[in-house]
């Protein structure tokens, strides 16, 4: 099973879209309920993280990595703080521009690229950085294959990107359950 968390009103095909109330990251008895004793293949997690404390994030984080199948991956998106554009900085940061009728509204972090990859390593996954800016502001891209899991806000399918200027920029991460064999 593949799952979309905090969907809104995104959906792919072969995921399951789920809203906060049907799947809390912070509800291990949602996860439960929603996949029995079965493992998720993967969690798909667009702009959600930031709305949770570091603190939450890690037990999000602990509740995605329990959930999930060995060799499985969580793909997470969050605004990239070290993205040098005072629009995009002002939008983002906590409690965003201050417009509680605005998604930013409840974000309680911005992550750069360390601290996110930090936050998934600390649970045990191994985290491979799909895109993000660096301390410098200098943006990276690693191929990624969408059909592993769709990500609007990013630079290949986010309007406000391209090739000469970056609008928009999120830190995606693939993070991923290690398949460990005891041969013995």
């Amino acid at each position: 099973m593949k799952i979309i968390i905090g969907a809104g009103k995104t959906a792919q095909d072969g995921f399951l879209s789920t809203q906060e109330s049907e799947l809390s990251l912070l509800n291990r008895e949602n996860f439960s309920r929603i996949l029995g004793e079965n493992k998720a293949e993967c969690f798909l997690a667009e702009h959600v993280f930031e709305h949770l404390t570091y603190e939450e994030g890690l037990l999000a984080a602990k509740n995605c990595f329990d959930f999930l199948q060995p060799g499985g991956y969580l793909r997470a998106a969050v605004p990239d703080g070290n993205f040098r554009n005072e629009w995009f900085q002002n939008m983002v940061k906590i409690g965003g521009s201050g417009d509680p009728n605005h998604p930013a509204f409840t974000h309680k972090i911005v992550y750069d690229y360390k601290t996110f990859v930090k936050l998934f390593e600390s649970v045990g996954f191994e985290v491979n950085l799909l895109e993000y800016c660096d301390e410098q502001g200098r943006f990276h891209y690693r191929y990624w294959n969408d059909a592993d899991g769709h990500i609007g806000r990013s630079f290949r399918y986010d309007t406000r990107n391209s090739e000469e200027h970056l609008g928009m920029v999120s830190i995606i991460v693939d993070a991923v359950k290690p398949k460990i064999i005891n041969n013995y």
